[in-house]
């Protein structure tokens, strides 16, 4: 057997709960009061009844005169049954020692079916809600050994065996298996092994069950707990993206608008015609701006969980082209390329990743138009299925060049990268940001497709 005497002891103090903090309350206290009041009267009467019984068929023995002190003894061992939940080790130690003197002086009232009842509820009970579990041992076991003890002894040295083997003074003949002297003390340790050992397990067995209960509860309320804190960062991200969003669809369509505001002042006077298309052109871009800023402040006003259906379609790698056609305007020319392994790959991209790339595009034209003086943009969109090292699913990328050099007295404040890295971090992407050594400067996003995206 592994681990010998230590493991057992291990094993036992386990099953016992002596090393938990854990103390079993009742759920309603007041409601366990008046439950346990009501047990004790119960057992009260019935014990009652049952020496009033025992008096009737003559069978109280040394007290069968005496009708006051074997009511007596019922009173005094059932009404600590009111406090069995509140004092549980007190009130089994009580009632184990009123099994032991009155055993003694009232056997016969000691051994009546009632009592036996309230000193095996008085002992489970101690057990099932003892507070303290190394405390909870020790009474137990003292009860057990004072039990035992007790039984040895009166085998030992006493004279139950002879008067309950006797039959008219005459030892009672051997006729079967076991001497009548071995059978009755075998007999009688397996009643009490079965008495006290049904008490001390039943009751454990209420206290383990209670404390999976409480755990199961505590587990429960975690999880909970948990799941709030959860649905609130999700809240918290969909607002991030809100304000990601924004800064990309106010940066873009602001920097678009100024630049045709500009063009349109220069040629009002010399040709009222390409003045009109540039203030077109501003009245799309505005009106774009403000539908799609309307869209997010919907969102953003709405207590629904992030991913609602009813939220407006939100732009994705397919809408890049009509992006960067609308970003051609008088001082930079922009082209777009579409590579795909397969016709339909960038419509089938899914939505998170399209937008995440499409806001990337979107950045890094405001950036051209505000910070550099690039007279040409090119816009490259690939979709490649096949797998690679590190994209398992094959891959969505989008690649914006200009030709420009920075615009010295102009500076952003970060946002527009910030918001890219973001998503990076999102989607576990790639990038490639930065000044080219033939010149003018690059902005390369590359993120993963998630499996079965084809």
């Amino acid at each position: 057997m592994h681990g010998g005497p230590q493991a057992l002891v291990a094993r036992a103090r386990d099953y016992f709960g002596v090393e938990t903090d854990w103390e079993r309350v009742p759920d309603d206290p007041a409601q366990a009061r008046r439950s346990d009041a009501f047990l004790a009267l119960g057992f009260l009467v019935a014990g009652s009844l049952g020496v009033e019984l025992l008096r009737s068929i003559d069978a109280l023995g040394n007290v069968q005169d005496s009708w006051f002190w074997p009511h007596v003894a019922v009173l005094v061992g059932t009404v600590p049954l009111a406090w069995r939940r509140r004092y549980p080790l007190l009130v089994a130690a009580l009632l184990s020692l009123h099994l032991f003197a009155f055993g003694l002086m009232m056997p016969a009232v000691a051994v009546s079916l009632p009592l036996q009842a309230v000193y095996f509820v008085a002992l489970f009970t101690g057990v099932a809600w003892a507070r303290d579990r190394r405390l909870m041992l020790g009474v137990v076991t003292g009860v057990l050994l004072l039990m035992f003890g007790w039984l040895t002894w009166q085998f030992a040295v006493g004279s139950g065996i002879e008067q309950a083997l006797s039959s008219d003074g005459r030892p009672m003949e051997r006729r079967g298996l076991f001497s009548p002297t071995s059978a009755y003390v075998i007999y009688t340790l397996l009643i009490n092994v079965v008495y006290f050992g049904g008490a001390v397990i039943g009751g454990q067995t209420a206290w383990r069950s209670a404390y999976q209960r409480d755990r199961l509860a505590d587990q429960a309320r975690t999880i909970d707990a948990q799941a709030t804190t959860l649905q609130r960062q999700a809240v918290v991200e969909e607002r991030l993206r809100i304000a990601r969003e924004l800064h990309d669809v106010v940066a873009h369509h602001v920097s678009v608008i100024g630049i045709q505001a500009a063009a349109a002042r220069r040629v009002l006077r010399r040709d009222p015609d390409v003045a009109e298309q540039s203030l077109r052109s501003i009245e799309t871009s505005s009106r774009e701006a403000v539908t799609q800023m309307r869209g997010l402040l919907g969102t953003l006003r709405t207590d629904d969980a992030p991913g609602d259906e009813t939220r407006a379609p939100e732009p994705g790698l397919a809408d890049v082209p009509r992006l960067v056609e609308s970003s051609s305007t008088q001082g930079l020319h922009a082209t777009c390329r579409v590579v795909e392994d397969a016709p339909g790959a960038v419509g089938a991209v899914p939505g998170p990743v399209g937008l995440s790339l499409y806001r990337t595009v979107q950045e890094a034209l405001a950036n051209v138009r505000r910070h550099s003086t690039a007279t040409t943009a090119s816009v490259v969109v690939r979709v490649d299925r096949r797998p690679e090292r590190g994209f398992d699913h094959g891959y969505a990328e989008v690649e914006v060049i200009d030709d420009g050099r920075p615009r010295s007295g102009t500076s952003g404040t970060g946002l527009g990268l910030l918001g890219v890295r973001e998503r990076l971090a999102t989607h576990g992407g790639v990038s490639e940001i930065g000044p080219r050594v033939t010149g003018g400067y690059r902005v390369r996003v590359r993120m993963p497709l998630p499996g079965g995206s084809s």
